[in-house]
């Protein structure tokens, strides 16, 4: 091969070598490879704080005799109330001591120091009877035991109270006014029915009747008084033991005396239903007034029809929250809850809830000592109220009203109801009235 033909095969090969590797991709780059974020920590629920110590309350009520089922109905809220923060607070394991007042006040007294004495209590909340109340608020003093929101409202404790303020604070604050702050409304509500032309009565005539307790007889008292003050004339006044279930003989008195109307009060659920039962038996054509028919969540049951026309004073269940209270009471107790009785003591359950909360977070403690000075500094002077109620908008005491809370709108109050067919119709005070008061037929 001449040297021409060489060089140019050369040429050919040098260029399809050229020519392939033009083709052949470039290796590119390896992208650089992400830093990694770092991995957040989930955030960790905060663990609750290991109960240390063991706080001892005191719930007294009727557990056992006439108004035991009362009882029931205290029980299970306050059960309700505590059950939601698992019965602690703060560091402190919160056991209840059940104290049976079986609505006797000698054997309250005894079961109440033995809760002191030897359960080691270092509060108490709730109770029922006011006889139980006057009897018991001793007691407290004596061993300095700070008790919060018992119901005995009878005007006894109130004088008792005011007549050494150093020495029965410790009573805290009553969870029930003084008869007579809020049956006054019983009164205006018949007046003003007389005034519109709605009750026409021939003679304005009244008797009064009633458990023989200090409950009893403050409300006789008072409602008799306020009765006289619009010129009615009182024709019977009779009391008659809580226990008591037979009225036939105190009936018939009052069918022959023929008054308009017919106004008492008790704790008693047998006493209250065998006294209505009785009185549509006997013919009795008074309009009747009894106070705290309504306390039981059952009242329709023990009385039926012979409840019509009935009037009584008694708060609802009128919030979402309150009609969902209960119902789950009803669902987890088998029973109908009263907002007299199982809606105010969930409501003293909570605000003792928070008041110890309150207490704990300020002193990191939990005792009597504590707990007394919270009340007589911040709640019995109004500086604190409990506003997370389900009965009542507002529970605010001062010093004006110490013992009692402040009552009227937006406070504690409670409408008068006339029952029908087992519903209880607001009738007063006309701004919250669901239809107008109705006499007798």
């Amino acid at each position: 091969m001449n040297r021409a033909r060489k060089l140019l095969l050369l040429m050919v090969v040098a260029g399809l070598v050229f020519a392939v590797a033009s083709c052949t991709p470039k290796p590119t780059a390896a992208p650089p490879t992400p830093t990694p974020k770092p991995v957040e920590e989930p955030t960790a629920t905060p663990k609750p704080v290991a109960a240390e110590k063991v706080f001892k309350l005191g719930i007294l009520g009727p557990f056992s005799g006439p108004s035991a089922r009362t009882g029931e109905e205290f029980k299970g809220s306050a059960t309700m109330a505590f059950d939601a923060i698992n019965w602690q607070i703060g560091k402190y394991k919160i056991e209840p001591v059940w104290i049976d007042s079986q609505s006797d006040p000698a054997k309250a007294t005894q079961a109440y120091e033995q809760a002191i004495v030897q359960d080691g209590i270092q509060a108490a909340i709730i109770n029922w009877h006011s006889s139980v109340s006057v009897s018991c608020m001793d007691i407290a003093a004596k061993y300095k035991m700070p008790h919060f929101c018992p119901f005995g409202a009878t005007e006894v404790v109130n004088e008792k109270w005011l007549s050494d303020p150093g020495k029965y604070f410790y009573w805290v604050c009553k969870w029930w006014p003084s008869p007579g702050k809020l049956s006054i409304a019983y009164v205006e509500a018949l007046e003003d029915a007389i005034a519109r032309g709605i009750l026409t009565p021939e003679e304005k005539t009244v008797a009064i009747y009633g458990e023989d307790t200090d409950w009893g007889r403050s409300f006789g008292n008072a409602i008799k008084g306020q009765f006289e003050d619009v010129g009615w004339e009182i024709v019977a006044e009779e009391y008659s033991p809580i226990e008591q279930t037979e009225f036939y003989p105190l009936l018939n008195k009052f069918k022959n005396l023929n008054p308009t109307v017919v106004a008492g009060t008790t704790t008693s659920p047998p006493f209250i239903s065998a006294f209505i039962k009785q009185a549509d038996e006997v013919g009795l054509e008074s309009l009747i007034i009894a106070d705290g028919l309504g306390w039981v969540g059952e009242w329709y049951d023990l009385t039926g029809e012979s409840s019509n026309y009935v009037l009584d004073q008694i708060p609802g269940w009128t919030t979402e929250e309150a009609k969902a209270f209960a119902e789950e009471f009803r669902e987890g107790y088998d029973l109908k809850p009263s907002p007299s009785a199982a809606g105010l003591s969930y409501d003293c359950a909570n605000m003792f809830i928070q008041v110890a909360e309150q207490v704990y977070e300020e002193t990191g403690e939990l005792n009597k000592e504590t707990l007394a000075e919270f009340a007589r500094d911040k709640l019995q002077t109004g500086e604190w109220s409990y506003t997370d109620g389900i009965v009542m908008e507002e529970y605010k005491f001062t010093p004006e009203t110490i013992p009692d809370p402040i009552v009227g709108k937006g406070y504690y109050v409670f409408p008068v109801l006339q029952y029908f067919d087992g519903v209880g119709k607001v009738v007063f005070p006309i701004e919250w009235a669901e239809q107008n008061l109705q006499p007798m037929p």
